[in-house]
């Protein structure tokens, strides 16, 4: 496979057709606020940026890597476009979404690592970053004080489980760690970048009495979010930025970069560029708020540049 690796050129950010999916709590703001092509006539409430799953696919839309997919890069040219160093793993570790919450989501829980398995999902810690959000937006993450398995079950039989969940007031540029184990919903009104393992294991505990699209109320799992749940996560807080450091964990980390003039990405391995505001230009190419590039470990040289002043974008990575 080696000369087929280096007769590919990989010396330019990349970037994928993004994935639309309908979702009951979706809306338009993709569009109206992103810019992004919608289908037409259903809440869209997610768009999958960067995935390599089976069911779901990151294909390459632009240069002569187009049709590309990312699963392939992953596996047949694992050092030219991501670095040494990593895991050896079946398919690329991250996912990376943007999610239009018109509605409130779910209550909902992912397992953590030790219990996945036994449950037969697939663990998943996730980072949400606000890239907006309504006056009154709020997130729920973890539990109020006081909370315990015993009284947390006592009110989701009663279909008030909202009563002793932990919400926190959110606004433009917050952003919250979710580990595996905590119960958390994103409340309406909040455009979210979400960093996350690849996984797509989602235990729904409470859906607010709700009905779905198709009129009946969603499908709940409430043995498996009641193992999966840390009743010991008491009011947790939003992210304490480092520095540039917004959230980092074993699995990616997220720095925010205020461009005011152009800058080199120093590490020897790729990144995952969000353009959170402004317009940003790199390897000839504009991005604009909401857009996604892979700058592959080959490309390292080119700049970030920021196009009319000031633009800033979120920097993911995986530690190595």
């Amino acid at each position: 496979m080696k000369y087929y690796q280096h007769s590919m050129n990989f010396d330019h950010p990349l970037t994928f057709t993004p994935l639309f999916m309908e979702r009951v709590w979706g809306g338009r703001c993709l569009e109206t606020k992103l810019g992004k092509a919608l289908p037409a006539g259903v809440p869209i409430g997610e768009s999958w940026e960067l995935v390599d799953r089976e069911e779901a696919q990151s294909i390459v839309d632009h240069g002569e890597l187009a049709g590309t997919s990312l699963h392939t890069l992953w596996k047949n040219h694992r050092e030219a476009v991501f670095g040494k160093g990593f895991p050896e793993s079946e398919r690329f570790p991250l996912l990376a979404k943007i999610l239009d919450a018109q509605d409130t989501l779910s209550v909902q829980v992912h397992p953590p690592a030790w219990l996945a398995a036994r449950l037969k999902g697939e663990p998943k810690t996730e980072m949400w970053y606000l890239l907006d959000a309504t006056p009154d937006a709020s997130v729920f993450a973890g539990f109020k004080s006081g909370t315990t398995r015993e009284s947390f079950e006592r009110v989701l039989a009663e279909g008030r489980a909202a009563e002793l969940l932990h919400r926190i007031s959110v606004r433009e540029g917050d952003a919250i760690f979710i580990p595996s184990g905590r119960c958390h919903a994103i409340g309406a009104g909040c455009l979210i970048v979400e960093l996350q393992q690849n996984s797509d294991t989602t235990y729904r505990v409470f859906d607010w009495n709700r009905v779905g699209l198709d009129g009946k109320p969603r499908a709940l799992h409430i043995a498996e979010s009641l193992q999966s749940m840390d009743f010991e996560d008491i009011e947790p807080g939003l992210a304490a930025p480092v520095g540039e450091l917004i959230t980092g964990c074993e699995f990616f980390r997220n720095d925010r970069w205020e461009l005011k003039q152009p800058r080199r990405d120093t590490g020897d391995s790729f990144a995952i560029f969000t353009v959170l505001s402004g317009v940003v230009s790199c390897g000839g190419r504009p991005f604009r708020a909401g857009q996604f590039f892979l700058l592959p470990a080959a490309a390292k040289h080119h700049e970030l540049v920021p196009i009319d002043g000031t633009a800033q974008v979120l920097r993911t990575s995986i530690p190595n």
